[in-house]
């Protein structure tokens, strides 16, 4: 690992005062990705600000007909929350999948939307349940937050702040998951939401992504059974080692099934 500074502060306005004019200073969070990138020196920061002392980006906040999670809150604390798996379940049920226990107890949900790693599993809930991304400038639509593979609408100085979600009518989620690093091999979120039927694919390409055929069958019969038949289109999709293309396709069909199974449909 590079040599590099170390920063811990207490306020977002002291965060923004190191960040400012240092094009290579880097934002921590859990560090579940930045910390293994810099131990193979794939990544090399000047200074890493850890955000894990400013009180504000942590917790779950429930008002009217929304759970607002701030960005450092750990995984584990959103899967545990009474709050979060009495008014969205599957949100509950997906971070209880991620990694094992060292990551959830450390990783946030503000680091891993931020990173937007193509097979992490909250960018599908972001999609999936038409989340709003809140950051210390301003907030930004789910479907304009994620741009590529490790890409968002993020500023190079913007700090994720915390997460709103509205609540569903309903919402499932199911991933075929690697079986050593627990990453989704395929990860779809399901959910009903005020303004019609959303369904949000993550794992299976370059980034988290919306499949508008499905959300259309769903629209007109919310059962599994509305999507047979429906094929999705392997062209564009990741292949590695763990699977290809054409078996991401087929389990993106089959994860969708399931999570709207787990949803009631």
């Amino acid at each position: 690992m590079y040599e590099f500074n170390y920063h811990r502060p207490a306020s977002l306005d002291e965060a923004k005062r190191i960040l400012s004019g240092n094009d290579e200073a880097k934002l921590l969070g859990g560090g579940m990705t930045l910390l293994p990138t810099m131990k193979m020196r794939l990544a090399q920061p000047s200074d890493l600000v850890d955000l894990s002392a400013i009180a504000s980006l942590s917790g779950i906040e429930v008002a009217g007909d929304s759970i607002t999670i701030g960005a450092m809150t750990t995984h584990a604390q959103v899967a545990a929350s009474a709050e979060v798996s009495s008014r969205i379940a599957a949100l509950s049920v997906l971070a209880s999948g991620i990694g094992d226990a060292q990551v959830r107890n450390r990783g946030t949900i503000g680091g891993s939307v931020a990173n937007s790693d193509p097979a992490a599993d909250y960018p599908a809930a972001v999609l999936g349940l038409n989340a709003t991304v809140i950051t210390d400038e301003r907030e930004i639509a789910a479907d304009d937050f994620f741009t590529g593979m490790f890409e968002t609408a993020l500023g190079p100085q913007e700090i994720l702040t915390a997460i709103r979600f509205p609540l569903p009518k309903r919402a499932g989620y199911a991933k075929f998951p690697n079986p050593a690093s627990r990453y989704a091999v395929a990860g779809v979120m399901v959910a009903e939401t005020g303004n019609g039927v959303r369904v949000a694919v993550t794992g299976a390409g370059a980034n988290a992504y919306r499949v508008s055929e499905m959300e259309s069958a769903l629209s007109a019969n919310f059962s599994a059974s509305a999507l047979d038949g429906l094929a999705v289109d392997a062209s564009e999709l990741n292949g590695d080692l763990h699977a290809s293309p054409e078996y991401r396709a087929h389990l993106v069909v089959v994860m969708a099934k399931r999570a709207v199974a787990a949803a009631g449909g």
